[in-house]
């Protein structure tokens, strides 16, 4: 069989080209990554219960999602995690060979079917179901010039105006800003004041949910449909409040001598963070720092170059003094190995060359 194409040279040239063709083709085609997918695949939930310790999560969160996801089809192992930060992280192994999309298909329908067993509070903020690339594809620090600028208005700034049009980036799987740092109204309450008083955190809780909500009160003087009427009045309702003046004015408690407890009676109240855990800087500058990671089957050198124009493009519309840095992404690994994939097809045509010249002498 292999005499054919000894006796016949043109056609060993032709079949050898067509295989080097393909294979050019496949070397700027084929997703890249910075390290081989030999691991299984793993889909990641997340769930969120402000305020709560690690042994609250577990057992109201991870407890009733282990149950729901335990068993589900091509599954190797659970691996869960709770934090005293009132996060939850529930990993999903799968075997080896498992289609990872139909892997985070079936997790987010066993989730789905253990939602009523969370607590409302998880179910408000929303479990969330990924299945990325788990190394960090790029790491971007936003910062300014301007020492009025803190670290709160720089994440909010990257939250509200730059993670939009990074997640609409073809390849970017996940963008996490280290820190939640989202402005929200701190209440602060006193104790002493709370005792002396009568109240509990029950009582300002039911009364924060029962005032601060999005109603539409009606109208006065509707007719209903029986009588016709001269006037009518549209009702209107503040809604949510925005500021600590409004916080402060929430009633607690009253009497029947109209006599009120209002929300600032007993607690400090001020628009801060909604957490304090984390703090980044640099060069001794506040800063936002952010985690970039590629989507599964993305090409990594592709999602790092667009990410790049997409900075650069969105650096005309910030602030004066606003600047970001791109302190650290996997072009640099991804270059340097695909340059050697280059210079070892170079040698190993040129070695090729040599063992067909030695032994056919032509």
């Amino acid at each position: 069989m292999f005499k054919i194409f000894i006796r016949r040279p043109v056609l060993s040239i032709v079949i050898a080209l067509v295989i080097a063709f393909i294979g050019i083709l496949s070397l700027f085609n084929l997703p890249i990554t910075q390290f081989p997918s030999i691991s299984p695949p793993k889909v990641n939930v997340i769930a969120n219960y402000p305020g709560a310790n690690n042994e609250l999560l577990i057992k109201s969160v991870i407890i009733p999602l282990e149950q729901a996801l335990n068993g589900v089809p091509g599954m190797k192992y659970i691996e869960s995690d709770a934090g005293n930060d009132g996060e939850a992280e529930i990993n999903v192994v799968f075997k080896l060979g498992t289609d990872p999309n139909v892997d985070a298909v079936n997790v987010q329908n066993r989730v789905s079917a253990a939602t009523n067993k969370l607590p409302p509070e998880v179910i408000r903020e929303g479990v969330k179901i990924s299945r990325e690339e788990p190394n960090i594809l790029m790491y971007i620090n936003l910062y300014s010039d301007d020492p009025n600028v803190n670290q709160d208005f720089l994440y909010n700034y990257f939250d509200i105006n730059i993670s939009p049009e990074l997640l609409r980036v073809d390849g970017v799987g996940d963008l996490d800003i280290l820190g939640t740092r989202s402005y929200a109204m701190r209440v602060w309450l006193h104790p002493d004041k709370m005792i002396s008083y009568g109240l509990s955190t029950d009582d300002v809780s039911d009364a924060l949910e029962d005032q601060n909500i999005e109603v539409s009160p009606g109208k006065l003087g509707e007719s209903g449909g029986t009588r016709p009427q001269v006037k009518e009045f549209v009702l209107k309702y503040p809604g949510r409040y925005t500021t600590a003046e409004e916080y402060g004015n929430i009633i607690l408690k009253s009497n029947a001598n109209g006599q009120t407890v209002r929300l600032k009676d007993v607690a400090d109240i001020h628009l801060g963070s909604e957490v304090y855990d984390i703090y980044s800087t640099l060069n001794g500058r506040p800063s936002a720092a952010v985690t970039l990671k590629q989507a599964y089957g993305s090409n990594a050198s592709n999602v790092i170059k667009q990410v790049k124009q997409a900075m650069k493009h969105l650096q005309k519309d910030m602030p004066k003094g606003m600047h970001y840095e791109i302190s650290y992404d996997i072009s640099r690994f991804l270059d340097a190995s695909i340059e050697k994939v280059i210079h070892t097809l170079f040698e190993a045509f040129i070695l090729v060359a040599i063992v067909v010249f030695i032994f056919l002498g032509d």
